[in-house]
């Protein structure tokens, strides 16, 4: 009987030790080597090496000056990834709807592109359309004291992917970068 149970623990704990350790530092040895920015987070750092975001998770922008991402049901948190899971009857979901139509002063002639009112499915979606961007470009243009054209072009110029089935798509993080480095951070508000 004790045999069987020293048996039956060297089997958990020889279990235990390949999928617990063995396993995840195969795989993190392999994407180190494959693909080592992604494995490390795609992170991305300022000019003195501070890390202030990842390429790949979405993060919170509220400044009028920036690019907002899509609304969060896990408000931006990388740890709780998930959707609101609410229904298109739930009043909830008209009420956020709404809030976020008006933040961005949405009107009938206007309307907001869709993932500007929709979470994703996630909740940390990095990306947005280039139409949802452009959506923005008034509302950035106005805060940076720039023209529109110039907000456009900085916008146009992150744009990536675009084919017959999927929209162009722009890194919301990476575009409000590219923002500063070509228009300069905004004035006190």
């Amino acid at each position: 009987m004790i045999r069987e149970m020293l048996t039956g623990l060297r089997f958990i704990l020889g279990t235990l030790l390949i999928c617990a350790v063995v396993y995840p530092a195969v795989l993190l040895g392999v994407g180190r080597a494959v693909v080592s920015e992604r494995a490390q987070g795609s992170l991305v750092e300022d000019d003195h090496g501070v890390v202030i975001g990842s390429r790949l998770i979405a993060q919170r922008f509220t400044r009028r000056e920036y690019l907002w991402p899509r609304p969060s049901a896990v408000d931006h948190n990388a740890a709780a990834a998930g959707g609101s899971n609410l229904a298109a009857s739930n009043p909830a979901l008209t009420r956020r709807a709404q809030t976020t139509a008006t933040l961005l002063k949405a009107t009938t002639a206007k309307p907001v592109p869709g993932e500007l009112i929709a979470a994703s499915g996630s909740g940390l979606d990095p990306h947005i359309t280039l139409r949802g961007a452009l959506y923005q470009s008034r509302r950035i243009a106005e805060a940076r004291e720039v023209s529109q054209a110039r907000v456009d072009e900085v916008l146009r110029q992150q744009a990536s992917g675009g084919t017959p089935w999927s929209p162009e798509l722009v890194n919301v993080l990476e575009t409000n970068i590219a923002l500063d480095e070509n228009l300069g951070t905004a004035p006190p508000q």
